[in-house]
């Protein structure tokens, strides 16, 4: 597919050429041409005005492709629609306006443009939304590398690894991208994502399945814990927190639903006070702790 700032580049360099080589006598054309040419370069300011949406791309490999030629379209269209629904979930999460039920907030708004066919092993090349608007547009990016993260911690790294990236998307969310790995386990294929120059593929049917099994709800224990305690470290820019209770120091994060940490340092410090965490643990690895609301 072209691009829209490309084909304005085009038209551009074409009417400045015709113009160049126009006689001047031809004065009423000119003006038609010059018209044409100032209007071509406004399009073309008003395109540049707008942040280019970043675009991926997704690969398959295994049972219902065949090379580069083609692809299984039952297999394709469960498998995009299965992507979407969870890039969707991850965006919302990141949002804070995922719920544990319900349909996916703003789902119409998060939608993948396919814009063509990725070759090398066969799949899709597909533009993120942008709406007009540059939040938007890395809340989009942050959220595919987040799943692509995801992916590659779960196929390559520990057990803390997996969590740190788990504790940052909502549960539902994880359990979307699990459901997008499940499908292709079950139709015995795997995938690759390649973003913003970082690529990475699972290598086969055997990993892609361990990464499954490593994110599916057994093994993410979830939990909400009460503390009663004194804060004897707040970072309000990092966002993070110690908190000493009567037999272990507890750390972690400070989740965004808290949009002042440093009234903690200004109201809670070295007090006493009772407070409630997020628990995640992935595996074997280390519970991870997330304040999401103010001490009591």
């Amino acid at each position: 597919m072209i691009d829209r700032r490309d084909a304005l580049s085009s038209e551009i360099q074409e009417l400045e050429l015709m113009l160049n080589q126009l006689p001047g006598s031809a004065a009423i054309q000119r003006l038609s041409l010059e018209n044409r040419l100032k209007s071509a370069r406004d399009a073309l300011l008003r395109q540049e005005s707008v942040p280019r949406p970043e675009r991926a791309r997704l690969t398959f490999r295994g049972r219902p492709v065949t090379g580069s030629r083609g692809i299984s379209a039952d297999f394709a269209g469960k498998a995009s629609n299965a992507f979407a629904d969870a890039f969707a979930a991850v965006v919302a999460g990141l949002n804070d306006s995922l719920r544990f039920m319900g349909p996916i907030p703003d789902r119409a708004k998060n939608q993948l443009l396919l814009t063509g066919t990725a070759v090398g092993s066969f799949g899709f090349e597909f533009e993120l939304p942008a709406g007009g608007l540059f939040p938007d547009q890395e809340k989009a990016e942050d959220a595919l590398q987040k799943m692509q993260g995801l992916w590659e911690a779960a196929a390559l790294k520990s057990d803390d690894e997996v969590a740190e990236l788990v504790d940052t998307i909502h549960p539902r969310a994880v359990k979307k991208i699990s459901e997008f790995l499940e499908l292709l386990q079950q139709h015995q294929a795997w995938c690759g994502l390649e973003f913003k120059q970082r690529i990475f593929r699972f290598e086969g049917p055997d990993q892609l399945k361990q990464s499954a099994d490593r994110l599916e709800e057994g093994n993410i224990k979830e939990d909400r814990e009460q503390h009663q305690g004194v804060f004897v470290g707040v970072l309000p820019h990092s966002r993070s927190f110690e908190f000493q209770t009567s037999n272990a120091l507890i750390k972690g994060r400070i989740g965004s639903a808290v949009e002042d940490p440093d009234l903690i340092n200004r109201e809670w410090l070295k007090r006493h006070t009772n407070i409630t965490l997020d628990v995640v643990q992935v595996g074997q690895g280390r519970p991870r702790y997330t304040l999401n609301a103010l001490p009591t």
